[in-house]
């Protein structure tokens, strides 16, 4: 292998990223969560107005920087929709949707500064999983608006991005390796992602399935209905609980749908690492940092390097949020009709989603933290002119140089975390609906009402619960 391909002056990097950071302040290449814990404190107990009125008080406050503006579009589209303000959702998650879009074009060429600059200086362009629930909780709009037309397109939206997902980071992987051969400043890392294994949305299906019923497109219903099984028969990984039992269509009454979301999607959490380099055996090794680790090496890449020397950097990883829902129950008019089933579980989504981007965030990471390590090593290296003099001169390089090495950690915040369903036979009439959301011993920690619900045969007749406890 031939030689490093390394920054040749590792002083003058790590002064770019010493006044970097000093620029942008700690602030800027750390991920500020604090802010959405009173929000969604209002969003558990049920107060989803206020939840999103907060929400907005903290982009005023500016909790939002203009480089996290997609998260914004996201959280307060959700939190709309939760406190029924339809409307104002779709016009947040519209434009989410377009800053994803116009984010992603400019990904890949951003994402190469960030070999010195930490990932978190840069404009959040979104995870796919996110952009994929956002078209669906916009479909859910619509379908409350009774817009089955816009309902659609959301959900041909959804699908068209599941199609395009592995040749995404296909190319994003090649446009990597074209960028580091022509940068020697960085490492001769072959960037590969890894394989996408999720296609097919069972919700999507579901609810294209429900209004082509409604519509009397029992062909296309059929369709999406044979697309659904095939989302739980071909994708054991991501549907690894029984497919609910569906119905849009009752001889002898009309069908009630019961669509309830539960909990709240997974964030990121840093993974800390080390960085180990051998120059006899030209290896890079790549080590927990947890020193209770059962298997110490995280991964291993053949690199020529001409110094021997430690770096502790972070990745992010999708971590979930446990939900203390376990069952949910219906009643009509009093009547117990049913329980919901799980159709889609969010977290085992966003971290399959997540996996082929995460492949190479962690090669682009490793890629700067050679650059730095090794800048670091020289610098302090020079530096040590022994003494205390010395000593602080080594300390303020290693603190120059971790304060660019936080993982980025920034996710949209108040998606569900699971979505159920029910389909109950059930007269025609109107009716006052209400859900009970059970944990696991039984306990009922939130109920929820819906009067006044009309139920015709031949229709799509949804109704929405959630409980993001």
């Amino acid at each position: 292998m031939g030689r490093p391909a390394f920054c040749h002056r590792p002083g003058r990097l790590l002064l770019v990223v010493g006044a970097l950071a000093c620029i942008g302040g700690c602030s800027s290449v750390a991920t500020k969560k604090k802010f959405y814990e009173p929000i969604t404190a209002e969003l558990r107990s049920g107060n989803y107005s206020g939840a999103a009125a907060q929400l907005e008080q903290a982009k005023e406050k500016k909790k939002y920087a203009q480089k996290d503006r997609l998260i914004y579009f996201i959280d307060a589209g959700l939190a709309n929709h939760y406190a029924g303000d339809y409307a104002t959702s779709n016009a947040k998650l519209t434009l989410a949707e377009a800053a994803a879009e116009e984010l992603f074009t400019k990904s890949v060429s951003r994402a190469m500064l960030s070999m010195v600059l930490n990932d978190n200086t840069l404009e959040y362009a979104g995870e796919d999983y996110e952009v994929l629930y956002t078209n669906l909780i916009m479909a859910l709009n619509y379908i409350a608006l009774r817009k089955f037309d816009d309902a659609f397109v959301e959900i041909r939206r959804a699908n068209e991005k599941l199609d395009v997902l592995e040749r995404k980071y296909t190319e994003m992987a090649r446009d990597f390796r074209i960028a580091a051969q022509k940068d020697t400043s960085q490492a001769p890392i072959d960037y590969q992602a890894d394989k996408v294994r999720y296609y097919n949305n069972a919700f999507a299906r579901y609810l294209s399935m429900h209004m082509y019923a409604a519509e009397g497109k029992a062909d296309d219903a059929r369709i999406d209905y044979d697309l659904l099984v095939d989302a739980f028969e071909s994708q054991p990984h991501i549907y690894d609980f029984e497919m609910p039992d569906v119905k849009t269509r009752s001889e002898d009454a009309a069908v009630l749908s019961v669509i309830g979301l539960a909990g709240l999607a997974p964030v990121k959490e840093a993974l800390s690492l080390r960085l180990r380099t051998d120059k006899q055996l030209k290896l890079v090794q790549i080590l927990y940092d947890d020193p209770k680790a059962e298997n110490p090496e995280y991964g291993h890449l053949p690199i020529d390097v001409k110094e021997d020397f430690y770096f502790k950097f972070a990745i992010p990883q999708m971590v979930e949020r446990p939900s203390a829902v376990n069952s949910i129950n219906v009643y009509a008019d009093g009547r117990y009709i049913g329980e919901l089933k799980l159709i889609e579980d969010v977290t085992r989504v966003a971290v399959e989603t997540f996996q082929a981007k995460k492949s190479l965030i962690y090669l682009r990471t490793v890629a700067r933290a050679l650059a730095k390590g090794l800048a670091n090593y020289k610098a302090k290296k020079k530096a040590d002119t022994g003494g205390l003099g010395g000593w602080l001169k080594k300390a303020a390089i290693d603190v120059a140089t971790d304060l660019t090495e936080n993982a980025d950690l920034r996710t949209a915040q108040f998606l569900p975390g699971r979505i159920y369903v029910g389909d109950f036979e059930i007269e025609p009439g109107t009716y006052d609906i209400s859900a009970e959301f059970l944990t696991i011993d039984g306990m009922v920690i939130h109920r929820q009402h819906v009067d006044g619900v009309k139920v015709t045969p031949g229709n799509f007749n949804p109704v929405e619960v959630f409980s993001l406890n």
